[in-house]
């Protein structure tokens, strides 16, 4: 294979200036994913329900501006919401180092940096999503979708190493100077990028119920849309379970260290780069459809291992389960993500990706409570027991869909299909 046909769309510059954003976008938000709630548990000393609460303040902003955000993002330019949203992002996140050398840092401080920065954190994404359609066209999305999931997974293993030893030589508050310094280079950069798709054009006036609705309708009549946001949604609560007690389990029953922790979720990381270079090749022998079902019923089960593990060598091969659970997450996220933007008409990029989140994600705040309150009443290693048996069943809706046998992808549905879009 010729270097050219390796390198594909990263020959297109404004596809190399989107990937290189979403590079450093993706390791300050990994570092963030660390140092966060480390802030809360060893700089604060925080219990298990306020960890829980944490992460329930960081994703809220799912269901507080989730389906409203689509139907503003299809109204704007893309690139302009992920330049601002990231820019904000890094502004917020600055003033956490600042409030701890001032003596101000409180748990509530940070509920509300976690809050701001998770509504913040639903524009760009449902933005991101949008976007990538327009720039490098329908036909290119499963590469397009591949090729930034693997530097996502390439920050996965970068993020978390480079924040452990951060975490234990500066302090987790200080260690968010980087996470804000890599998102606001992430928002300069991606001002370079020169293609911008049209800003839509209304032929009668705006309305906002009325435009969510329309995103709602589509979504939810559609069958493979509904199967998958559906599945996402019991996976995602049952994963925010076990993530929230994850780092009290490592932290306070395997007594890790800083350093530890962060090579716990490196090598996480190196399964979601796994998942991201092969998913293409596993997609294409395997079928669109059935991967998005095979690979979480593959991989979910050896997230038991945690569980089992006990201070020493057992530790290191239980996070060979998590990174079974990354690299399975990453082939699914590739595949239905091509599937969701295809089967989406450009007018509805926004709302679909809003209206998927806000029903997948919705459960999310819901996980981070139920995680700290089975933490606080049956303990960190019986919720992880409870995640990963969760995150199982979270199959079954991929299983009962069309996704079952689908092994190419079907035509876009004509925008003026009755069943779809009225």
């Amino acid at each position: 294979m010729s270097t050219s046909s390796r390198l594909g769309l990263l020959r297109d510059p404004d596809f190399g200036r989107l990937f290189a954003a979403t590079a450093l976008g993706q390791l300050g938000d990994r570092i963030i994913f660390l140092a966060l709630p480390l802030v809360a548990i060893m700089a604060l000393n925080a219990d298990e329900l306020q960890v829980g609460l944490l992460t329930a303040t960081t994703t809220a902003g799912s269901l507080l501006v989730g389906l409203p955000a689509g139907a503003w993002v299809d109204r704007m330019r893309k690139r302009s919401v992920m330049v601002s949203t990231d820019l904000a992002r890094a502004a917020v996140l600055l003033t956490i180092p600042v409030a701890w050398w001032s003596d101000l840092l409180t748990i509530g401080w940070l509920y509300a940096v976690a809050l701001v920065h998770g509504v913040l954190t639903v524009f760009f994404d449902v933005a991101y999503v949008s976007y990538l359609p327009h720039l490098v066209g329908r036909g290119n999305l499963v590469e397009g979708n591949s090729k930034l999931s693997a530097i996502r997974s390439v920050t996965s293993i970068s993020g978390p190493g480079l924040a452990g030893p951060l975490v234990g030589w500066l302090g987790a508050p200080a260690t968010l100077l980087v996470s804000s310094a890599g998102m606001a280079m992430s928002g300069l950069l991606a001002t370079r990028i020169r293609r911008r798709e049209q800003k839509r054009e209304p032929s009668e006036r705006p309305q906002l119920l009325r435009d969510i609705k329309e995103g709602l309708k589509f979504v939810l009549k559609h069958p493979i849309l509904r199967s998958i946001i559906l599945g996402d949604a019991i996976f995602n609560l049952f994963l925010v379970m076990y993530q929230t007690m994850l780092l009290v389990f490592l932290e306070r029953e395997i007594k890790l260290e800083s350093f530890g922790i962060g090579l716990i979720l490196s090598g996480m990381g190196c399964g979601a780069l796994l998942g991201a270079l092969s998913a293409t090749k596993v997609s294409q022998r395997v079928g669109q459809g059935p991967v998005i079902w095979l690979a979480p019923l593959a991989t979910c089960p050896l997230t038991v291992l945690m569980p089992l593990a006990h201070p020493g060598w057992s530790v290191y091969v239980a996070a060979l389960g998590l990174a079974s659970l990354s690299l399975g997450g990453v082939i699914r996220f590739v595949a239905q993500s091509s599937v969701q933007q295809s089967l989406t008409p450009d007018r509805l990029l926004g709302r679909m990706s809003a209206t998927a989140r806000f029903v997948s994600w919705g459960g999310i705040p819901l996980g981070g409570l139920l995680g700290g309150v089975s933490g606080s009443v049956f303990g960190a290693k019986a919720t992880l027991w409870i995640g990963a048996a969760g995150m199982t069943s979270s199959v079954l809706p991929y299983f009962l869909s069309p996704l079952r046998g689908m092994r190419e992808l079907r035509e876009l549905p004509k925008e003026e299909d009755p069943e779809l879009v009225r």
